[in-house]
């Protein structure tokens, strides 16, 4: 059994579900078309981190029944779980719990809105929770949730009473840490995409612009959002065909 276990929590991409907030701007079939390569992307990063780093990869995903349609992003050593629940929290709660029971040394879970996130973090969140000692790894995002979590106990308390989807998850996250006298590893900052500004800072960064100025660790490869992008560029640029006039 690998010592830690990675979770990519996700939304089977298809048109009409998931990332509501980029429909206005980029129609349901674009965000689905982008939500299906930042998986692809993560999941590539995941796949090049160091060997020695004894890890089992899982995604997270809903709903259930869309196991096809989300394995063709996936190589097949990943492991697939459904999950259903009313909230982000209970399924972190329930997942840890699962994970740990199952052998795992640790658990890290990671959202699947980030595609150029970089391995140095995850390596780091890895070692994090290799060293000694029970602690939280959290990973903060500009939106004022984070990125990643990680966990080598479980500790329910981190995922309840926690106002989800607003700018207070990391800081409420802490504060229960520290409630509890639980260590904190802090990672880089890094960002999601979920609004119109995100996605532009996204576009920003494949164009060669740095998301941090004074980033400590290089944006990863992203390759395939990155080509998803290039064509729908190449798309807008194009100019008009010629009305046929025979």
């Amino acid at each position: 059994m690998p010592k830690i276990a990675i979770a990519l929590v996700c939304k089977t991409p298809a048109i009409g579900r998931g990332k509501s907030r980029l429909w206005p701007l980029l129609g349901q079939k674009r965000t689905a078309q982008l939500s299906a390569c930042f998986i692809r992307d993560l999941a590539e990063t995941l796949m090049t981190l160091p060997a020695t780093l004894s890890r089992q990869c899982y995604a997270l995903f809903s709903p259930a029944g869309t196991e096809a349609a989300l394995r063709k992003l996936l190589t097949p050593d990943w492991a697939l779980i459904p999950r259903e629940a009313d909230d982000v929290g209970q399924v972190l709660e329930a997942s840890l719990k699962a994970l740990l029971q199952a052998g795992h040394e640790g658990v890290i879970f990671m959202n699947s809105d980030s595609p150029s996130l970089p391995g140095a973090l995850i390596e780091e969140a890895i070692n994090a929770l290799h060293a000694d000692g029970d602690r939280l790894v959290l990973g903060p995002s500009l939106d004022g949730g984070y990125y990643l979590i990680g966990l080598k106990g479980f500790h329910p308390a981190l995922f309840r009473n926690i106002a989800w989807s607003t700018p207070a998850v990391f800081t409420t996250t802490c504060k229960h840490a520290a409630q509890m006298g639980l260590p904190v590893h802090v990672l880089h900052e890094w960002y999601d995409v979920d609004e119109a500004e995100d996605f532009q800072r996204l576009k920003a960064e494949c164009d060669g612009q740095p998301p941090f100025a004074a980033a400590m660790v290089q944006g990863g490869p992203a390759r395939h959002t990155r080509a998803l992008l290039a064509a729908w560029a190449a798309v807008e640029t194009s100019p008009p065909q010629q009305a046929n006039q025979g």
